[in-house]
């Protein structure tokens, strides 16, 4: 069984009224290739920012090779690098 580098679990935002994220579960394993496709609106973004440390979730739980982005953002910063295609 291979080593889990990104696990979501139940991972929501929500900006007021408005549900960015609702109820997200992935897990990418070590050294695997992996996107997020979807249309404009559909929370990719969101999701690359909560999983940056940029965003916090409203709920759910997300872990780095192991760090919790909400526990551990520092430990997760430190492992990642996000560069978007473009600045909004």
């Amino acid at each position: 069984m291979s080593e889990i580098a990104i696990e979501v679990s139940h991972l929501h935002k929500d900006f007021g009224e408005v549900y960015a994220v609702r109820d997200v579960s992935f897990s990418v394993p070590k050294g695997a290739i992996f996107s997020l496709l979807g249309p404009n609106g559909a929370g990719k973004s969101t999701t690359i920012s909560m999983l940056a440390c940029l965003l916090r979730p409203t709920q759910g739980e997300a872990t780095v090779l192991g760090h919790s982005v909400t526990r551990e953002p520092r430990a997760v910063k430190s492992l990642l690098g996000v560069i978007p295609q473009e600045i909004a």
